[in-house]
């Protein structure tokens, strides 16, 4: 079988129902929405959440916490993540994004302390664990906060 040979299977395809053709075809003259009330109507119908009058549940339910607006978001990746690269490599926020290690940067980055590290490099990044400085130390490299 080839890519252009590939067909839906017999009956997948359901065709669309055709609404106010005709009385003969089923679905005619009120298309299936009935005589009156709302939902007949042209606009017709209820918003997302609404619950006939009766308090809806998002209004029911209590209200928790707070999102702090001035929140600052790092992209955090583990110490074992920063193998990939060669001894003596200047790793920075940018160079992890080329590699792919992080897709977005957000604030920064913050480098954690899980895994272990067997490649001596110079980190630099915004934010650093005590225990990742303490593990790239160890291998020989060195440590820098942006």
């Amino acid at each position: 079988m080839k890519l252009h040979e590939l067909r839906p299977a017999a009956g997948a395809k359901k065709a669309a129902k055709r609404v106010g053709r005709g009385t003969g075809s089923g679905l005619g003259k009120t298309a299936g929405k009935g005589q009156n009330g709302q939902n007949s109507r042209s606009g017709g119908g209820v918003r997302p959440g609404f619950e006939g009058g009766q308090m809806p549940l998002y209004r029911r339910l209590p209200k928790r916490g707070f999102t702090n607006i001035f929140a600052k978001e790092y992209a955090c990746i583990n110490v074992e993540r920063l193998n990939i690269f060669e001894n003596g490599t200047e790793v920075t926020p940018e160079v992890l994004m080329e590699k792919g290690i992080v897709k977005k940067l957000y604030d920064g980055v913050k480098i954690l302390g899980n895994g272990n590290l067997e490649k001596s490099l110079t980190v630099k990044a915004q934010k650093i664990s005590k225990g990742a400085v303490e593990k790239i130390e160890a291998a020989g490299g060195k440590v820098e906060v942006i």
